[in-house]
């Protein structure tokens, strides 16, 4: 075990999306029982199985209390750690230590959000400093953009290769019957839509969706019990370093060259081993700086790394193989919807977007503005 990490000793069990698109008439707690009820029902468990719960809902700041009551359980413990987008890859590392302890036997890991049909736009929950808040900038876009900007100044990375990674994620969510848009799109429609903060466009852009996650997890003895193929947590890892955007110590360079280099040392593998990679592309520069600072390429080389289709349908690296934060579902936060797909890819349940003979994914998610990065390293049993 790397850093005290109970390597391969949790195991997940179930996963499960609800509401993806538009679920008018449901708040968020609502959307993220229907999502528990249905990941513990691929499982053959039922709410009162579970006695960890780990939850973070978008207006609920007691929400581990609230989900709890709403499902009739009472759990040993719950966790409503709150860092954004990464809170529920986080959850996995508790979880995974709570199990290996016997602390817990059944942990539960939920996310719901009625962000379209209640809000309809994109929501940040960071209160912007005095220093950021008196330029008025359009956030959290506008913390992105400079990211964007910094990269492209410093390593001649083009809107092009921005457009890229869009147009990749569209292709896989054609491949997916539940994400929200379906459309084609081309690198020309990304250059051409309407500009939200210079360098990105609408189109560089995440969703603005309704929708739910979950996530079912046992300790590895107990596991092939409740699923044919469980996935094993091979690693997890977390850094964080900093809040705001201005604070950020190398706009290029994010905290997931250190989430990602311990969870690679934990689980045993490294970048090259990976079978599916799924990350949280809230915008376009996130998937160019996570794959760069997760070894899949170079630093500043990510733009041509992406360039060509390579991370599209067909080419030599699948990422974000549900569509991501771009094209499948973004109700606020993507974090967990990671886990769920990396899940059914290793699990072989991933219908037509299927990579073929998958056995290791990467999880990555991000939180706040570049600020808390969390990385999951899965396999099927074979990998431990």
């Amino acid at each position: 075990m790397s850093e005290g990490f109970p390597r391969g000793k949790a195991a997940i069990v179930g996963a499960a999306t609800y509401g993806i698109g538009e679920a008018p008439g449901l708040d968020s707690i609502d959307l993220a029982v229907h999502a528990s009820v249905r990941a513990l029902a691929a499982a053959r468990l039922t709410p009162q199985d579970v006695d960890g719960l780990f939850v973070c809902l978008p207006s609920d700041f007691l929400s581990g209390l609230s989900l709890a009551e709403y499902l009739g359980i009472r759990p040993k413990f719950t966790d409503n750690n709150r860092t954004g987008g990464s809170a529920f890859l986080s959850h996995v590392y508790w979880a995974a230590h709570a199990l290996a302890a016997g602390a817990c036997d059944v942990a539960l890991i939920a996310y719901g959000s009625n962000q379209r049909s209640g809000a309809g736009k994109l929501v940040s929950a960071q209160k912007q400093p005095w220093f950021e808040a008196r330029y008025k900038p359009v956030m959290p876009v506008g913390a992105y953009a400079l990211a964007a900007s910094r990269h492209m100044h410093e390593f001649g990375t083009t809107r092009e290769q921005l457009a890229e990674v869009a147009v990749a994620a569209r292709g896989w969510a054609q491949k997916n019957p539940e994400a929200f848009m379906r459309d084609p799109l081309s690198v020309q429609d990304v250059l051409a839509a309407r500009m939200v903060a210079d360098p990105l466009t609408v189109r560089d852009c995440c969703l603005v969706t309704d929708g739910a996650a979950a996530i079912v997890l046992t300790r590895a003895d107990r596991a092939r019990d409740h699923c044919a193929t469980p996935v094993h947590v091979l690693g997890c890892a977390a850094a964080t370093d900093h809040s705001s955007i201005v604070a950020m110590p190398d706009l290029t360079v994010t905290a997931a060259a250190e989430s990602g280099a311990r969870a690679y040392a934990q689980a045993g593998y490294g970048p090259r081993d990976m079978d599916v990679v799924e990350l949280y592309d809230a915008f376009t520069i996130n998937t160019l700086l996570f794959l760069e600072d997760l070894g899949f390429c170079p630093k500043g080389e990510g733009g041509r790394f992406v360039s060509g289709g390579r991370i599209a349908p067909g080419g030599e690296l699948p990422v974000n193989t549900n569509g991501g934060g771009l094209s499948c579902v973004h109700p606020g936060m993507y974090g967990l919807f990671t886990l769920v797909e990396s899940a059914q890819q290793l699990m072989g349940q991933a219908g037509e977007r299927q990579v073929p003979g998958a056995r290791l994914a990467l999880a990555h998610g991000n939180g706040g503005t570049l600020s808390s990065q969390v990385t999951a390293i899965l396999g099927t049993p074979e990998t431990l």
